[in-house]
């Protein structure tokens, strides 16, 4: 089975092969993402609008095309897709930059054993002298990505929640978690933000089997 194109609509087919594979575990994730997905504290729309955007941050495309349909399915326009992806852009440019003062400390050689505190993120200012108008650019896009749109502030501090969880950037769970707050989320809203980035980083995993599979039967 030779073939250049690594990634076809049709080899997403290929998954249900896992039935036979690997039969406990994959009924046990189906089980899982249908949970994390349906209805709850959070609507279905707003959940496939998360799994979207973690979609993009997962960088799969399988799981982007089934998601947008999803969304779609629910009633999301593209333009609220389009803030969902924003701020998924946001928040994957805003790990690397939040990393950055990881980087100063290193630089500096601070001596510092413990690699995450709350009072590095104070040093996220020194690249306002650094290199200050890539960041006042950056800066400007994220407040214009954050701000409320289609999507209300809460809606999108939910997202951002989500994409930090799939980034694993302290900084900005710590960020977003207190900006969701702020919103007037709750908990139980947070717990499952979180849950759907949960399975849609496991499921971008599986998705990809399906190449293993192709890899595999050449």
């Amino acid at each position: 089975m030779s073939n250049d194109s690594l990634y076809k609509k049709s080899n997403f087919a290929r998954l249900g092969e896992f039935t036979d594979l690997a039969p406990d575990a994959f009924k046990a994730f189906l089980h899982f993402d249908k949970q994390a997905l349906a209805e709850g504290s959070l609507t279905s729309k707003l959940k496939e609008l998360i799994a979207v955007a973690v979609a993009h941050t997962t960088g799969c495309p399988y799981c982007i095309d089934l998601h947008v349909k999803q969304a779609k399915a629910k009633g999301s326009s593209k333009e609220e897709l389009a803030e969902a992806i924003m701020v998924a852009t946001a928040l994957k440019a805003g790990s690397a930059l939040a990393h950055g003062v990881n980087a100063l400390n290193a630089f500096d050689k601070t001596g510092e054993e413990e690699l995450y505190k709350r009072s590095y993120f104070n040093r996220l200012g020194e690249f306002s002298k650094l290199n200050g108008d890539v960041f006042k650019a950056f800066v400007d896009f994220d407040k214009q990505s954050m701000k409320s749109g289609l999507l209300s502030v809460k809606e999108k501090e939910l997202i951002a929640i989500a994409v930090a969880h799939t980034t694993g950037c302290p900084y900005c769970i710590d960020i977003h978690t207190k900006g969701a707050k702020k919103a007037n989320a709750v908990k139980e809203e947070v717990a499952e933000a979180i849950m759907v980035a949960t399975a849609l980083k496991a499921g971008s995993a599986l998705a990809h089997g399906v190449n293993a599979l192709n890899a595999f039967d050449e």
